[in-house]
């Protein structure tokens, strides 16, 4: 099946509990909560993405597709290759196909996704960032990431699913500083819970 990415880039993982690790990022078009348009943005489900997602190149197949991610990686480099899938929504195109391909060019495939759509088999790492308004298609996995704060998905919706990590992340924009401290308030009162602060943001990387 064709894909439309909007871009690939290597970097280092910014956010969670992959936090400063090497890996590239594979960022698909296209939404099911918010169509990336801004005059938009009051009627989407999800009203505080940060990220563009409009546009993009489409590649007609897998292979193609997974040529451009591994040309992203270093000849020589040492260490585990790492993809990460991230959008817009990724689920919305990641298939089987395109994991059993990555896999076999040595990547583990992470993937970054708002949970309501079901995902294929295979896959290494799964970051569910759950969206207020949504019902969770994927319910377990290694690490739930919420935005926070977020009026009608409060943490403790979300403590009873089967996750190895639970992650409060401050919700970006004009009140960044004080999001961020309502949730190290609520980490420090509720330990399950850990801090991720978008650390590629504050060292100015992609």
């Amino acid at each position: 099946m064709p894909y439309t990415v909007k871009e690939i880039f290597r970097t280092l993982q910014g956010e969670g509990a992959q936090t400063g690790r090497a890996a590239v990022f594979l960022r698909f078009a296209a939404c099911n909560l918010w169509n990336g348009r801004e005059e938009d943005r009051a009627e989407a489900t999800c009203r505080f993405c940060d990220t563009d997602f409009v546009g993009g190149t489409k590649f007609p197949d897998a292979e193609t597709l997974v040529e451009k991610v591994a040309a992203a990686w270093p000849v020589g480099a040492e260490g585990k290759r790492l993809v990460v899938v991230t959008g817009g929504e990724p689920a919305l195109q990641l298939d089987d196909v395109l994991v059993a391909a990555l896999h076999d060019r040595g990547f583990e495939v992470a993937i970054e996704t708002n949970g309501t759509l079901t995902l294929p088999a295979g896959l290494d790492w799964v970051c569910v960032s759950p969206k207020a308004g949504t019902t969770l298609a994927v319910t377990s996995g290694d690490e739930l990431k919420l935005i926070y704060p977020q009026a009608g998905a409060p943490p403790e919706v979300f403590e009873h699913l089967a996750f190895d990590h639970f992650f409060l992340q401050p919700m970006d924009g004009p009140d960044r500083e004080v999001n961020t401290r309502a949730a190290i308030a609520h980490c420090l009162t509720h330990p399950r819970w850990r801090l991720s602060v978008q650390t590629h943001k504050i060292i100015g990387i992609p």
